[in-house]
Formats: structure tokens, C-alpha cells, sequence
């Protein structure tokens, strides 16, 4: 009488989660975390990324060399702040940053990690080893500006964004670059063809700030290191120094290990280093690498134009202002190119650009998102609105095309001797609330997987007591 119906809800949303420095940290295992607070580098990392209540008490307690009770702690912020003095708490303690320790007379207490306490009054005060990259070096005879490194970082960062959107200029990303944006979702195989497309959190990704791209991708790479046989620890160390180091200096690559040289290619080939080749001695860090995990986006030279440059009209005809070939190739996801003219593009959006783009995973908001990010100051002078409102609600209406159907797992019940016998179980499927659909006239009805065992159950118990 009942058969199993196997599907699965298409309208699940898989959005982008990028993580923080603490959030990654956080997601570590303490005795990683350890590891890693013998670097002073991470230690300052840790410490600058810290809310400010946070910051206070670390200082506060860093020459204390007992468990300071925690209500004297408490007492150190206002009663207004308590909520935030609750966070900061927890933070630390996610944090291996200090941990609970008694007081004699047993009055709970906190007390720095000795190992993150040490390293970070090194960091601050001076000392300690020298850095893996602080040997001296002889003058390079052919020194690279910052406008150089600046233009190097965006052309290798870029070749990763135009392999995302398909374009023609993708020429020199590595076959590392791929597989990592095909393991963090970023990308998948085409069903038909096997070739990689954009999914949607791709297309989210492609609309981050590139401070946060780099970010993210390098903690997508960094899940994958020890597969690499790469020493998590080292390379996160590292990862510091480069992010405290100064834009245009050269650095030795002297007393590097083996694993920290093929790390340092991998970083060349996302644009995060300079290095002329893979043997020089030296190399140059680059904006990318001194923006990592800090938030800033300190735009590159030759960065597009911050100000918006997209102007769409209510004919659904999409104007680009710009002569970024990225930019058109990502406007392309979604729009069907009509003209291109040296600094401006000209495109429609119509019901089949926007349904592939919906198939590939990118959401009507998304599409939305992006042309109100972009849109360019005429078009917001004359808002609100920002875009012409019939547009947005075709683009909704285009996607509400896909989603008429809501697919769930369920078990179909049929074939019922008498109505009586199909009103009961439908009465006490629906009073356990794991009915989801009936149809009196056919004597048919469907329940969720999850309550089907409670109704079979339920059914033998009323035939034995019927028959």
C-alpha cells in the first residue's frame, strides 16, 4: 500500500561562508593552535584581529604572571557592555588565547596561555629568532616598484577570475589554481561535457572585494596543504611574515625549507609574491599578500574604477561603461552581448541569458545585487529606485519560472479497501502533522520519510483492531 518517493528540494540555497582569521582559527584544534602560537608572527596576527575589549584585557594581563579572578575581569568593562564583555570571553577561550584556572581559596580565574603570552611580548618588545626571510641581501640590480608589483598581482589574480566566467583571456592559470576553485565549490563539472562552470557561490565570490577573494581562496588552499604533504603550521607562519612585511622590499629566500620553496610558487602563481625565477634567491611581496585576513581592500593600480559604470533601461537593454575584460565577461554570465565599443559595452538581458545563468546556479537577488552594486551615479542620482522596478521583477518572475515545483522525500499511500480506513490514516497522519498531500476522491495520500514508520505502525495497530 505505500511506496517510497525519492527526490530532493532543488531550492536549497548554498551560499557563500567566508570565514574570518578567527573563525578559521576557531575551526582548528587546540593542540594546532598551540603549534601555532609559538610563531610570533600568528601571535600578532591573533592579537590584531581581536575586538578592543579583547585587546585591553590581553595587555592588561600580559606581565601578570598568576590567574587574575574573573570578576575583577568583569569589573574591568561597564555594566552597559556586559553583552560584549560575554563575547570577548568566549572568543579568548575559542582562542586558546587563555584558559580557566583556580585561585587558591577557589575563586575561578583566567590566565594567559604561557605559549601565546611569550611570543606575543616578543613580537611587541623585540627579540626572539630572526624571521625565515630576514637573511641580508645584496641590491637587486633590477629592482621591481610597487606600481610593477601592483600591476604583476592584479594580471595573475585576474587570470583566476576570467577562468571562473569562461572568457577568452585565461591564458597561464595553473592546474593547482583549478583544482582549488573546484574544491571549494567554486566551480564544478559540466554534466554534458565535463568542462568547469561557475556555481553559485562562484558568482557570490566573484562579488567580494579582493582583499576577501584572495582570503578565501587561500583558506580553500589551505585545507588542502597537508593532502600536499605541506606542514600546515609552517605555511601559516609564513603567511604572516608576508602579511607584516613592506610593499617593495625584497626579501631572501635563504634557510627556506623544501616545503616552504613550493609554497612560495604557489603563492607566485595566485599573484601573492614576485619572484623572477623559481631558483632566484629573492622575491617581492605584493598587495595581495599585505591585505590577507586584515579586512582592507587597499585597491591595486590598475583596479577598475571603484565608481559604478552598469546603466540599464526599462527596454532591458544593460550599458557598461568600462574596458575591463573581466568585467564584460562576468556582465556575459547573465546578459546577451549585443555591441563592444573600446570603453563601453552594449547588452540585453533576456529570458534566456537570465535562465542560464539561474541554471548554473546564480539567483535572480544575485543578478539584482550586482547591477544596483555596479550601477553607475546617474542612475543613482535619479533613484530611487536604482533599477527600473519592471526589470527586477521580470528577473524574479524568470526565476519563479524554475521554482513552481517544490520536490520532498516522501512515501505514497494508495489502494485503501474503503474510505473509512483512508480517512483515519489521513486523520492521524495530518494530527501528527507529517501529511503532505491527499486526494479524498482517489483515496490517495503522501507522507513525509521521516513520519512513514509512525503511520505504518499506526495502520497495523487499527487493522488487527478492526479485523
Amino acid at each position: 500500500m505505500s511506496n517510497t518517493i525519492s527526490g530532493k528540494n532543488l531550492l536549497r540555497p548554498t551560499g557563500l561562508q567566508c570565514k574570518n582569521l578567527q573563525e578559521y582559527l576557531k575551526s582548528r584544534p587546540p593542540e594546532v593552535l598551540n603549534k601555532l602560537y609559538h610563531n610570533p608572527p600568528i601571535c600578532l596576527a591573533v592579537f590584531r584581529e581581536l575586538p578592543v575589549i579583547a585587546k585591553h584585557y590581553v595587555m592588561r594581563l600580559l606581565f601578570v604572571e598568576q590567574p587574575v579572578p574573573q570578576a575583577v575581569i568583569a569589573s574591568w568593562c561597564s555594566k552597559l557592555h556586559f553583552e560584549e564583555h560575554q563575547k570577548v570571553v568566549l572568543i579568548l577561550n575559542e582562542l586558546n588565547v587563555w584558559k580557566e584556572a583556580s585561585i587558591p581559596g577557589g575563586l575561578p580565574g583566567w590566565i594567559l596561555n604561557t605559549t601565546f603570552k611569550k611570543n606575543l611580548k616578543i613580537v611587541l618588545l623585540g627579540g626572539g629568532k630572526p624571521w625565515t626571510m630576514s637573511n641580508q641581501l645584496e641590491i637587486d640590480s633590477k629592482p621591481r616598484d610597487v606600481a610593477f608589483l601592483d600591476s604583476y598581482a592584479l594580471e595573475r589574480w585576474e587570470c583566476v577570475l576570467h577562468y571562473m566566467v569562461g572568457s577568452q583571456q585565461q591564458e597561464g592559470i595553473s592546474a593547482d589554481a583549478v583544482r582549488i576553485l573546484l574544491h571549494a565549490g567554486l566551480m564544478k563539472r559540466d554534466e554534458a561535457d565535463g568542462s568547469p562552470v561557475i556555481t553559485q557561490a562562484g558568482f557570490q565570490f566573484l562579488l567580494l572585494e579582493t582583499a576577501l577573494q584572495v582570503w578565501y581562496f587561500i583558506l580553500q588552499y589551505l585545507d588542502t596543504i597537508e593532502a600536499r604533504g605541506l606542514d600546515l603550521v609552517e605555511c601559516l607562519t609564513f603567511l604572516f611574515q608576508l602579511n607584516f612585511s613592506t610593499l617593495g622590499k625584497d626579501y631572501s629566500t635563504e634557510g627556506m625549507s623544501e616545503g616552504l620553496l613550493t609554497f612560495l610558487q604557489h603563492l607566485r602563481e595566485f599573484g601573492l609574491v614576485y619572484q623572477r625565477k623559481r631558483k632566484a634567491g629573492r622575491f617581492y611581496p605584493t598587495r595581495l599578500a599585505l591585505n590577507i585576513a586584515t579586512g582592507q581592500n587597499k585597491p591595486l593600480s590598475r583596479d577598475p574604477e571603484k565608481e559604478g559604470y552598469i546603466v540599464v533601461e526599462t527596454n532591458y537593454r544593460v550599458y557598461a561603461y568600462t574596458n575591463s575584460n573581466l568585467q564584460v565577461a562576468l556582465l556575459g554570465l547573465f546578459c546577451e552581448m549585443l555591441y563592444r565599443f573600446p570603453n563601453l559595452v552594449v547588452s540585453i538581458l533576456t529570458r534566456d541569458s537570465v535562465r542560464q545563468a539561474l541554471k548554473s546556479g546564480i539567483t535572480a537577488a544575485q543578478i539584482v545585487g550586482y547591477l544596483q552594486q555596479h550601477a553607475h551615479s546617474k542612475m543613482i542620482e535619479a533613484g530611487p529606485p536604482i533599477l527600473p522596478p519592471t526589470i527586477v521583477d521580470q528577473i524574479k518572475l524568470w526565476e519563479n519560472e524554475r521554482n513552481r515545483f517544490i520536490f520532498s522525500e516522501g512515501v505514497l499511500y494508495s489502494q485503501f479497501l474503503s474510505q473509512t480506513d483512508f480517512e483515519v490514516l489521513r486523520d492521524h497522519a495530518l494530527s501528527t502533522g507529517v501529511l503532505i498531500w491527499q486526494s479524498e476522491r482517489k483515496r490517495t495520500m503522501v507522507v513525509t520519510k521521516a513520519g512513514h514508520d509512525d503511520v505504518k505502525k499506526f495502520w497495523k495497530r487499527y487493522s488487527k483492531g478492526s479485523s
